[in-house]
């Protein structure tokens, strides 16, 4: 959390049972970074700093740890987590003062989102959650700064950059056809031994 700036997005889910759920998701949101914000004398007489934004599309499998349902009783909840795989699209712009360089670079690259977070039922047909999203990126040029390492250094495991979103979202449900179905009565009720 060294810079955060604002971000928005819209998702859908499909619930498959009241502890597993498909999630499509769209997310946008802002990038920032100085040098001069750290006391590292490298990065100090580097003085590089940038700007920009990021956004993806994703598809996630969602875990509940407890049953949930958006239609369940109020104040029902459960933590969750969730991963999948994500196209982002990338556009910052870098300065590097200590050069006198401008960079500008913007792409799209696969990215594999995890998340975890908390969700509850505040009315019917409503819920709400807190969620932190971490994403993992194949890709090293957020900042504009290539790393000066050998080629043969290089690793699809290191040496790539990561976001992460953090935020709180209202869900809503829509469709309710499996209300009366019996595989879902233990959402509302404590399971027969």
């Amino acid at each position: 959390m060294y810079s955060p700036l604002p971000a928005g997005g819209l998702f859908y889910r499909y619930n498959f049972h009241p502890r597993q759920a498909l999630r499509t998701s769209v997310f946008i949101g802002g990038l920032r970074a100085d040098d001069l914000d750290f006391n590292n004398d490298f990065q100090q007489a580097r003085n590089a700093s940038f700007t920009g934004y990021t956004g993806e599309w994703a598809l996630q499998f969602e875990f509940n740890f407890l049953p949930y349902s958006t239609r369940g009783k109020r104040w029902n909840y459960t933590p969750y987590i969730a991963a999948g795989a994500a196209v982002a699209f990338i556009n910052t712009n870098a300065t590097i003062a200590s050069a006198g360089e401008q960079l500008t670079a913007f792409t799209y690259v696969p990215v594999i989102p995890f998340s975890f977070g908390f969700k509850i039922n505040v009315g019917k047909n409503m819920g709400l959650e807190a969620e932190y999203g971490f994403r993992k990126t194949f890709y090293d040029n957020f900042d504009g700064l290539k790393d000066f390492v050998d080629p043969s250094d290089y690793s699809w495991i290191h040496n790539n950059d990561w976001y992460s979103f953090a935020g709180l979202a209202f869900t809503w449900k829509f469709f309710n056809r499996l209300a009366d179905c019996p595989a879902y009565s233990d959402v509302d009720s404590k399971r027969k031994r």
